[in-house]
């Protein structure tokens, strides 16, 4: 079954059968479900302003024009910003004063993926008890559309990502000059969508002349599996060291993940990408930080160094935010390369993270490397047990919660336990009867070790 219904939006691969797919019928059923959504939480009979954008996958197109008719249909103004990123959208939202907004992307999955990204008029995603909302509309067969006097209008609207960009350089923590200065020399892989797009102009809009692009047309022919991980960036590693840049710069599709490489052509590490801004940003701003709990222990290092608070919120964007709004966080994200600037918007942000970590560097004046020395040196294992169909495992987490309560025991997203030589987390998937176990260390050898433990016991009890 690839048709998820998740807090992140509606995501499935293209074609197939209804229900069990992302198939026209589940797209425009969706969409129906997402405006009365909006309605109910309006409470106003006015027509409203939904805000449209997607990445450069081969199915876009099509799937907006079912997305856009759909919102028509349902006498819903369209304003369609075209090719663009998720934050981009984000921005957009509030910008425009539209009551909502979806962005098509299937961020980091493969290219036959697409999906629908829901956010509110904050350009926020969507909450849980929304979501849960939504998809009891979407079960609902009794549809109605408006009739012709009361269809919605469309309008297309071009520029967003320049104006995205602007934003970021007129932020008082970005310095255009002085990473100008710098003659930083930088090699971009966009895995062909809208990143081919807004990296390379954020980058000249810095003040960069050496940019080196591969994979920057947005035709939606991912050159590689679009996830950023190393396996995945041969290609970049290789051609940062032949054009002996200073890094190399990768997105994800949908341009709300930054990974980096460095001048050797050696990952910097997603997880240290937050770590690496927020170090920048504490500098500058005293504040509080937040991520996720499967997020590095890094971060909470680093907030300790300048006396702030460091909180951990359950994996997922959503959550995050709502985490940083409560502790009044400055910065915040997630392991996977997700910087999330409040003083741009809530939400990850690709290029934002890419104007401080640049401007961080310049500060410095430090090569790629040597900056990653600078923090704590911590290595996540990435597990996963394969379960029965029926197992009950809710269980078997509070089986591993009560083994372990002399520790330090989180339970608001599966159990995670804070050791004194590391951390280990458990999830269940929502999806398929596993439990992720991602551990951390300051050793891969000593990470697998907690891993290991913690495998053991849920084995036992299964």
């Amino acid at each position: 079954m690839t048709l998820i219904k998740s807090i992140s939006g509606i995501r499935g691969t293209i074609g197939g059968t209804p229900g069990n797919n992302l198939t026209p019928v589940d797209i425009v059923k969706f969409t129906t479900a997402f405006v009365k959504l909006i309605r109910e939480s309006i409470q106003e009979d006015r027509r409203l302003s939904i805000v449209i954008g997607r990445d450069a996958r081969i199915s876009g197109e099509m799937v907006n024009h079912l997305v856009c008719g759909t919102l028509m249909a349902m006498g819903a103004d369209v304003i369609d910003v075209g090719l663009s990123t998720t934050p981009t959208l984000e921005i957009a939202i509030p910008a425009l004063k539209a009551d909502a907004g979806i962005i098509l992307t299937a961020s980091h999955n493969p290219s036959q993926w697409n999906a629908l990204k829901l956010l509110n008029n904050k350009g926020e995603f969507i909450s849980a008890d929304e979501g849960e909302r939504l998809l009891a509309f979407s079960d609902d067969l009794n549809l109605h559309y408006n009739e012709v006097e009361s269809i919605g209008s469309y309008h297309r609207l071009h520029g967003w990502i320049d104006k995205h960009i602007q934003m970021i350089l007129d932020l008082p923590l970005v310095d255009a000059a002085l990473i100008a200065r710098s003659n930083f020399r930088i090699v971009v892989d966009a895995v062909n969508s809208t990143g081919g797009i807004a990296v390379p102009a954020l980058l000249k809009a810095l003040g960069i002349e050496n940019i080196f692009e591969i994979n920057c047309t947005p035709n939606g022919l991912f050159a590689h599996n679009p996830e950023p991980l190393p396996e995945h960036l041969t290609e970049l590693s290789a051609m940062v060291k032949k054009k002996k840049a200073d890094l190399g710069i990768v997105v994800d599709p949908d341009v709300d993940r930054l990974a980096i490489v460095d001048e050797n052509g050696d990952m910097f590490g997603e997880e240290y990408t937050l770590v690496a801004v927020a170090d920048y940003v504490l500098r500058n701003t005293p504040g509080n930080t937040v991520s996720n709990l499967s997020s590095t222990r890094a971060l909470a290092d680093v907030t300790a160094k300048y006396g702030m608070e460091y909180a951990a919120a359950a994996v997922g964007e959503v959550n995050v935010v709502e985490m940083m709004k409560q502790t009044n966080a400055i910065i915040g994200g997630e392991g996977n390369g997700g910087v999330i600037y409040p003083e741009l918007h809530y939400g990850r942000d690709a290029l934002v993270g890419i104007a401080l970590f640049l401007t961080h560097m310049a500060t410095l004046q430090l090569k790629c490397s040597d900056l990653k020395k600078t923090y704590p040196d911590y290595n996540i294992s990435k597990n996963k047990i394969q379960l029965e169909p029926n197992t009950d495992v809710d269980s078997i987490l509070s089986i591993v919660a009560e083994t372990f309560k002399n520790e330090r025991v989180n339970t608001i997203d599966g159990v995670k336990i804070d050791f004194s030589e590391g951390w280990v987390h458990l999830r269940k998937s929502n999806t398929e009867p596993i439990i992720r176990i991602y551990a951390e260390a300051k050793s891969a050898e000593a990470a697998q070790k907690l891993a290991s433990m913690i495998i053991d016991v849920v084995e036992k009890n299964t």
